[in-house]
C-alpha cells in the first residue's frame, strides 16, 4: 500500500504530485470515527541536519559533482548554529505543535488548488477496470445498476463509520480520506480552486449525477424512509435516463472542467452567472458521484485493447467520443462504456490512490455476489434533466475547451501491459521487496535507454500519521545507480552484479521505510521553503540553486497502486520531457501504465514499457543464473 500515486509537477519550484491531500474541512464525526483519528500520531518535522544529509545523498546520482560541492557549501552555510536553517525549522516545530499536520494544509494547496493546469491527464488518474462484455445496452444498464449499488453499499459503511481501520506494517492508518471522496466536488477559481465536501450538510445529498450524450441527469438513490434503491430500481430508473437522452447532438458542457484551471475559472464564473445554470452546476457538484455512460470507443487489437481503456478512462478520447461525457471536478466519475470499456477517473485533491482502490475492490466484489431481485414496483420519480442555457459566450468557452482537450488527447502518448512472466511470487521467492524490486527494473531500463540516472518520484504514504498525505521515494539511490551501470558490463561477474541488486533493493526498502514514519526529505525541504515564504523572509539560496531545480524536475513519477481487483491506475508525466508510470502486482503477473508526450522528441511510452519488460526478465535470469553466496 506503499503506492499512492506519484503525481508531481514542478510549479516555480514546488511540487505537484499525487499525494494525499487533506480536505479542506476536517471531517469531525462523532464515534468510533473520530476516536480512532484522536489515537493517530502527528506528523514529525525531521531533523534538519538528517534532511540535508540525505538530501546530498539523493543528488549524488542526478547532479555533477561541481553542483554537487555547491549545494554542499550552501547547506552547510543553511546548516549554521544560529543561522537560517535553524530559524524555519524552529518555526516549523511550533507550526506542528498548533496544527493537526503540520503539511496538509500547505500540501493541499500547493500540490492541487494553486496548480493550474487541466486536471485532465496533469492530475487526476484513471482506473482501467478488467473488461467486461455487454451483448446489448441493458447489459451496459444492469452494469451500471449493480455499481451504483455497490458504491451506496460501501457509503453505508463510512456513514456509519464502520469501515475497517487499515494497517501498514502493524501500525493504524489515518482513514480521514475515506471521508473526503464521496459528496465532494473542486471548484474553479481564476487564482485557486478550492473543495467543497457536502457529507456533513444538515440534510446531505441522497443523489447522484448520471451522464449520457453529454446530458447530465440527477438520480436519487434512496428512498424517503432512507433505504437505498434496489439493483432493480436503479436499473429502472437507468432505462428512464437512457430513454430521454438519445439526442447526440447535444452541447458538451462538462469539457468545460477540462481546461487550464484560470479559463475554466473565468469561464465558470460566467456560466453560472444564470440561475438555471448555477443550480444544474450546484446539483452535480452536490451529488455523491457521478456514472458516465459513455457511447462506444473504436475498436482495438486485444494487445491495444488495454491502452485504448487507459486513455479513455484519462480523458474520454476527445470531444468527439466521450471527453464531453464527463465533470472532470468530481471527485469520483465511473465509467461504463456501451462497449464493456469500464473504469474510474478521480479528482486528486482529496485523495489517493489506495482509499479509491480500496472503494473499487469492495465494490467489485458486490458485483459478483449481487443479483438483481425484482422489487415491488413502487412508481418512481422520473429522474430530474439537469438544464443549460447556452449563450454565446458560452459557446465560445465550449469549443476552446475542445480544441484544448484535442491538443491534450494527440500529445498524450500511453502504454498500457501486463507482464505476464511473474508477479510479487518471484521477489517474494527471493526474499526481496516487490516494489523495491521492480523500481530498481525501472531505473535499468531508464539507464538503458538514456546511459544515466534521472529524479524519480514514488508516493509513499504518510496515513500512519492523522491526516498523512504522502512523501516521495527517491528511488535513484547511490546504490542503484552502482547496480544499473554495472549490469551490463561484461567485464564483471554476474555474483557482483547480483551483490549490487541486492544492495540497490534493500536501500529502497529502506528508503520506503524512512518515509513512511515521515522522515524523507521532500516534504521537510517544502516546508523550510513554504515556513520562508510564510516569515516574508529572503528565500534561502538552497531553493534557488540549481540541484534543487534538478532534485524536483521527476522524469520518471512513479506510483505502486496494488489491488486485489486485476486492475490498473494511469496518470500522465510530471514534466514535458517525463514519464508517469504505475504498476499493480498481482501474484504471478504486474499491470503496468506508462505515459509520456508526443511532443517530447526523447520519450517514448511504448520503448520504456519494452525496456521494463526487459529489466525485470533480465534481473530474474541474473538472480537464477547466479549460485547463492552468502549476501
Amino acid at each position: 500500500m506503499l503506492g499512492i500515486l506519484a503525481r508531481t509537477m514542478v510549479k516555480a519550484g514546488m511540487m505537484k504530485p499525487s499525494g494525499l491531500v487533506k480536505p479542506v474541512s476536517v471531517t469531525r464525526l462523532a464515534g468510533r470515527y473520530f476516536a480512532h483519528q484522536e489515537g493517530l500520531p502527528k506528523l514529525p518535522v525531521p531533523p534538519l541536519q538528517q534532511t540535508c544529509e540525505r538530501y546530498l545523498a539523493a543528488l549524488t546520482p542526478i547532479v555533477d559533482p561541481e553542483e554537487l560541492d555547491h549545494t554542499r557549501q550552501l547547506l552547510e552555510e543553511f546548516q549554521k548554529p544560529g543561522g537560517v536553517g535553524e530559524r524555519l525549522q524552529k518555526g516549523l516545530e511550533q507550526r506542528a505543535k498548533k496544527m493537526e499536520n503540520w503539511l496538509s494544509d500547505w500540501w493541499l494547496q500547493t500540490a492541487y488548488l494553486d496548480y493550474r493546469m487541466p486536471v485532465v491527464i496533469h492530475s487526476s488518474p484513471g482506473v482501467v477496470l478488467p473488461r467486461t462484455e455487454f451483448s446489448d445496452r441493458q447489459g451496459q444498464m444492469r452494469y451500471a445498476a449493480k455499481l451504483i449499488a455497490g458504491v451506496l453499499d460501501f457509503k453505508s459503511m463510512i456513514d456509519s463509520e464502520t469501515l475497517p481501520v487499515e494497517y501498514l506494517g502493524g501500525k493504524p492508518l489515518c482513514m480521514n480520506q475515506y471521508y473526503q471522496v464521496l459528496s465532494s466536488c473542486r471548484i474553479p477559481g481564476t487564482k485557486r480552486d478550492n473543495v467543497v465536501n457536502y457529507t456533513l450538510d444538515k440534510r446531505p445529498p441522497t443523489h447522484i449525477t448520471v451522464v449520457h450524450n453529454f446530458q447530465f441527469f440527477v438520480l436519487d438513490v434512496y428512498n424517503s424512509d432512507g433505504t437505498p434503491l434496489t439493483v432493480d430500481q436503479i436499473y429502472i430508473q437507468l432505462e428512464k435516463i437512457w430513454n430521454s437522452s438519445l439526442q447526440t447532438n447535444k452541447e458538451p458542457i462538462g469539457i468545460l472542467t477540462s481546461n487550464h484551471r484560470n479559463s475554466w475559472g473565468k469561464a465558470y464564473n460566467n456560466l453560472i452567472k444564470d440561475k438555471t445554470n448555477k443550480e444544474s452546476v450546484r446539483a452535480i457538484q452536490k451529488s455523491i458521484f457521478t456514472v458516465c455512460l459513455d457511447a462506444p470507443m473504436p475498436r482495438a487489437s486485444d494487445d491495444m485493447y488495454r491502452t485504448r481503456a487507459g486513455v479513455q478512462m484519462l480523458h474520454g478520447g476527445g470531444s468527439r467520443w466521450n471527453s464531453g461525457n464527463r465533470w472532470f471536478d468530481k471527485t469520483l466519475q465511473f465509467i461504463i462504456g456501451e462497449d464493456g470499456t469500464c473504469g474510474v477517473i478521480y479528482e486528486h485533491a482529496p485523495a489517493e490512490g489506495p482509499p479509491i482502490v480500496s472503494l473499487i475492490d469492495h465494490v467489485v466484489e458486490y458485483m459478483k455476489s449481487s443479483e438483481m431481485v425484482r422489487t415491488p414496483m413502487v412508481p418512481l420519480r422520473m429522474p430530474q434533466k439537469l438544464r443549460f442555457n447556452i449563450t454565446p459566450e458560452i459557446k465560445k468557452d465550449i469549443e476552446e475547451a475542445k480544441q484544448n482537450m484535442n491538443i491534450m488527447v494527440h500529445d498524450l502518448d500511453m502504454k498500457v501491459n501486463v507482464f505476464s512472466h511473474f508477479g510479487k511470487d518471484f521477489p517474494k521467492s527471493q526474499k526481496m521487496s516487490p516494489d523495491a524490486f521492480i523500481q530498481v527494473a525501472l531505473q535499468l531500463a531508464y539507464y538503458r535507454i538514456y546511459k544515466c540516472c534521472c529524479p524519480t518520484y514514488e508516493s509513499a504514504s504518510l496515513r500512519m500519521f492523522r491526516l498523512g498525505r504522502t512523501d516521495t521515494i527517491r528511488s535513484t539511490s547511490i546504490d542503484s545507480a552502482k547496480f544499473v551501470k554495472t549490469m551490463d558490463d561484461p567485464a564483471k561477474h554476474n555474483t557482483e552484479k547480483v551483490a549490487l541488486l541486492d544492495k540497490a533493493v534493500k536501500a529502497h526498502r529502506a528508503y520506503t521505510d524512512m518515509a513512511i514514519r515521515g522522515q524523507a526529505i521532500d516534504r521537510h525541504l517544502l516546508g523550510l521553503k513554504l515556513q520562508a515564504i510564510e516569515d516574508l523572509a529572503a528565500l534561502p539560496e538552497i531553493f534557488m540553486d540549481t540541484s534543487y531545480a534538478v532534485a524536483l524536475h521527476f522524469n520518471l513519477s512513479t506510483s505502486q497502486v496494488p489491488a486485489k481487483t486485476d486492475c490498473v491506475m494511469c496518470f500522465g508525466p510530471v514534466v514535458p520531457d517525463g514519464y508517469g508510470v504505475c504498476y499493480n502486482p498481482m501474484d504471478t503477473h504486474i499491470n503496468f501504465s506508462v505515459s509520456a508526450f508526443n511532443s517530447c522528441q526523447d520519450t517514448n511510452a511504448a520503448r520504456l514499457a519494452q525496456a521494463l519488460e526487459d529489466a525485470l526478465s533480465d534481473m530474474k535470469t541474473l538472480l537464477e543464473q547466479t549460485p547463492k553466496a552468502k549476501l
